[in-house]
């Protein structure tokens, strides 16, 4: 235990030491200026217009060469080796160089000035995007300048949301689910509660959603089919995995208190029964002790042979290759989604999926050699041109429209998906360079997700509520509170886990009561100020009550 705390403490350090970095970087002044006034001309390459995107217009005919750079090791660096990059490549007259690395290269790149063409982060909470007035272009002036048909494929409530002090935008996210998206009913469920059909069916389709219901379950798989581990989830590490936040999304708990101020959603009655349910079936052997030491390779891997006999499931678009493996080896054993755990108080779920905030969040830097340029590329990949390329490839080539207006793959590139990943995801590159990919592009194609996950989409069709009143609202870091909320949070993981495996209901209620107690000592009170504060300013935004 203490060799974990170590780690954690030493991991928060390092990250406490860059956000430092990086604020002192972002205020380390840069030679551009911010206004359209410092923006270069590009009257001597096109004139814009509003109704064409400036990348048709454009004809400087040197080819353009920009360095992005990717605050993430794992990113694919080609660029115009596969059909969506040499398309991308072709149109817009441009050589990407990408460059990756992890929080120390990015706090590198801000202390030494040397800063490469566009960046793109994961964390639109930090310092880096806080400050992105002094290091990036307002969005909003280079699309007056040299794009203003950007405007009409970027997101108005994404802009809206992202709008620093100033008034201006300075990046834009991908995966970014406004209102509007969701009422549209084209974004799909990523949870689910899932069991294998073959169990599912020998065991007479029971119910298994109120707490007597799940451990008689849980009870008669361990009886029934030994060799499967009864229950499982997302791998937690040093988070919650899928029995946090996502657990309480699945039950409905509230998102703020009757008076609009924060509520911790850890000590709703509600959540903490269906913990103490679930600790009761980790006492009846029906959870494996290494379901809390997994990582997320064995975690993957036990899914792929099909080893949980149920599991609740977060993120299923990503585990949908790992399922279909499963599914395509095992015909009519498939995971199907059920409706599972249910409120004990009579709450309907409120699941939850990326946001207005998004996933990666993309910047054009003020050291930009050729900003409009850029911001054509912002613009194109937006654009349903650009979007129909990144998902589905190049009319003709790697896909069809059919008589119902589906986009179908075609029948060599389908097979290639299905059957050689490795050569598709080389050759093709579909659904992967998603800088401002959307779900509602997914929506135009039976093919945009595998077979093994459908069925749980259809399931989670209805049960998808906004969070947006909830995003973002930590005390900024830097600050005794949002020290004091990282300390909160590290205690709380291990306290869940610790809580699920009690020997017993005494030693259960002794640790939430620990929890509590640790809470009152590590300023919470002023954590909740500082949230209820921020949840009213993201309903001004968004013009909610």
């Amino acid at each position: 235990m203490n060799k974990a705390f170590g780690k954690k403490g030493l991991k928060l350090c390092t990250v406490l030491m860059a956000a430092v970095l990086v604020m002192q970087g972002c205020g380390g002044g840069n030679s551009a200026s911010s206004g359209k006034a410092g923006l270069p001309s590009a009257d001597d390459r096109y004139t814009v217009d509003a109704e064409t995107p400036a990348w048709k217009l454009d004809k400087k005919e040197e080819t353009t060469e920009l360095t992005w750079y990717v605050n993430a090791d794992w990113w694919n660096t080609d660029f115009g080796k596969d059909v969506v990059t040499k398309k991308i490549k072709e149109d817009l007259n441009i050589n990407i160089k990408f460059i990756t690395g992890d929080d120390t290269k990015l706090n590198t790149f801000f202390a030494g000035g040397d800063m490469p063409d566009l960046l793109t982060i994961f964390d639109s909470n930090s310092p880096v995007v806080q400050k992105a007035a002094t290091w990036a272009l307002p969005l909003n002036d280079l699309a007056e300048k040299y794009d203003p048909y950007f405007n009409k494929v970027a997101a108005a409530d994404t802009l809206n949301w992202f709008q620093l002090a100033d008034g201006k935008t300075y990046g834009y996210p991908n995966y970014s689910n406004t209102q509007a998206d969701y009422d549209s009913g084209n974004i799909p469920a990523k949870t689910a509660f899932v069991i294998r059909k073959d169990v599912y069916e020998a065991l007479g389709s029971p119910a298994a959603g109120t707490p007597e219901e799940f451990k008689n379950v849980m009870g008669q798989i361990k009886a029934r089919f030994p060799e499967l581990i009864p229950f499982g989830f997302n791998s937690i590490g040093e988070g919650t995995g899928s029995l946090g936040d996502v657990l309480q999304d699945f039950l409905g708990v509230p998102m703020e208190t009757k008076e609009g101020g924060f509520y911790n959603r850890n000590l709703d009655k509600d959540y903490l029964a269906w913990l103490k349910t679930i600790n009761a079936v980790y006492r009846d052997g029906a959870i494996s002790d290494d379901s809390f030491a997994d990582d997320g390779t064995a975690f993957e891997e036990k899914v792929k042979s099909g080893k949980y006999a149920t599991m609740l499931l977060d993120g299923t678009p990503q585990q949908g290759g790992n399922l279909q493996i499963y599914m395509s080896a095992n015909p009519g054993k498939e995971y199907i989604a059920i409706d599972g755990p249910q409120s004990t108080v009579g709450h309907a779920p409120t699941l939850n999926q990326s946001g207005i905030t998004g996933w990666m969040i993309s910047f054009i830097t003020k050291k930009c050699k050729d900003p409009a340029k850029a911001m054509q590329i912002f613009t194109y990949l937006l654009s349903d041109e650009g979007q129909k390329l990144m998902n589905y490839g190049i009319e003709g080539e790697t896909y069809q429209v059919n008589a119902n207006g589906k986009v179908e793959l075609l029948p060599a590139v389908k097979d290639l998906q299905l059957n050689n990943a490795d050569k598709f995801k080389k050759d093709y590159r579909l659904g992967e360079f998603m800088f401002f990919g959307h779900d509602r592009d997914k929506a135009l194609s039976e093919d945009a997700f595998p077979e093994s996950i459908k069925q749980m989409q259809e399931w989670g069709k209805g049960k998808l509520k906004p969070h947006f009143i909830l995003e973002n609202i930590n005390p900024d870091q830097g600050t005794p509170e949002a020290r004091a909320l990282s300390a909160i949070n590290t205690k709380w993981n291990t306290t869940m886990v610790s809580m699920l495996r009690s020997k017993d209901d005494a030693s259960f209620d002794s640790l939430l009561a620990d929890y509590k107690t640790f809470l009152d000592n590590n300023n919470w009170d002023k954590i909740v100020e500082i949230r209820t504060e921020k949840m009213k300013k993201n309903k001004e935004k968004l013009g909610l009550k």
